[in-house]
């Protein structure tokens, strides 16, 4: 039988005026919306809705934009009739997925997240880090590529997003030998990302080290169904476990690409993404084949989707 995992995405998916048709129409969003900037100290309302996109970009806006854009579609979609076999989240995707999975209480990812973004920009600020998309080359290229830069500074693999495309992330120094170097190591490009700094590396040890505190007061329990955490990309339902990988996570890398094939070989054939955008889609595409993809962003495509639900 056919199964069916909810996906969420991260940072990059935010855009200027995201969930505004969803705030417009529904009370429940509202009123999520108004929790929300009451428990982040700012109006996510005019930053999602009116930027500017420099604004939106900021790491402390844009963490808490996107979880929250995903936890209105879920409000509407509504959960308690609409359940997953399997859940995951790209980098802070993975609190929505949580939230979707009951592990985390709506108000309590809202928290979490504002203390992650507060503290991975504290990093960003501390550091000298970026990061950048290395396209092409196979894993022994990635290796040595890697392997050679760290002669002058930090350098992992922070995001493996598809087959052929992993993020890069670490000292800027080391981000600016991979970009001048790329071509010897077999790869066909190499692109800056414009992001606040070195996500998903060492760099982020003062994130790290302080999530672990930030997370310990919150209560979670154990999943409705499985989670595919990003450092694992093993099926997790235990509270304490994920709460856990949440930590680890900040520092190491997003095992996206083989969360993907662990759903698929588990029989997963239909892929949801839930939130803004289209990112998560669009690497889906990449490493699956035969496999069905929607993405669920704006009221229209929520009532879509239950158009599907009740027509199946």
């Amino acid at each position: 039988m056919s199964k069916t995992a909810f996906v969420f995405p991260g940072q990059a998916s935010q855009y200027v005026g995201m969930a505004r048709d969803l705030f417009d129409a529904s009370d429940k969003v509202r009123r999520l919306f108004a929790k929300a900037s009451d428990i982040l100290g700012f109006d996510l309302q005019e930053v999602c809705f009116n930027g500017p996109m420099e604004v939106l970009t900021r790491t402390e806006h844009t963490q808490p934009a996107v979880l929250v854009h995903s936890l209105a579609v879920m409000l509407e979609l509504e959960m308690e009739s609409c359940r997953p076999n399997y859940c995951a989240g790209h980098s802070l995707g993975e609190y929505s997925a949580l939230a979707c999975a009951g592990v985390m209480t709506f108000d309590d990812a809202i928290a979490a997240v504002r203390d992650r973004s507060r503290l991975m920009k504290a990093a960003c600020d501390s550091t000298h880090g970026t990061m950048a998309a290395a396209i092409g080359g196979d894993s022994d290229s990635l290796e040595k590529l890697i392997s050679d830069s760290r002669a002058v500074g930090v350098l992992q693999a922070a995001n493996y997003n598809s087959p052929g495309q992993v993020a890069l992330s670490g000292d800027i120094a080391a981000i600016d030998f991979a970009k001048e170097k790329y071509r010897e190591y077999g790869f066909k490009r190499m692109l800056p990302l414009q992001v606040g700094g070195a996500f998903h590396s060492p760099l982020m040890q003062y994130a790290s080290d302080r999530m672990q505190d930030a997370l310990s007061g919150l209560q979670f329990s154990d999943a409705s169904c499985p989670v595919i955490p990003n450092v694992t990309a093993e099926p997790e339902s235990d509270g304490d476990e994920l709460r856990q990988l949440l930590v680890r996570q900040i520092m190491s890398p997003v095992k996206w690409m083989q969360s993907m094939q662990k759903m698929y070989d588990l029989g997963v054939t239909r892929f949801v993404e839930i939130g803004p955008g289209k990112v998560l889609s669009g690497l889906i595409g990449k490493t699956l084949t035969g496999v069905e993809i929607e993405n669920v962003d704006t009221m229209s495509d929520v009532e879509r989707f239950h158009q599907i639900a009740r027509s199946a």
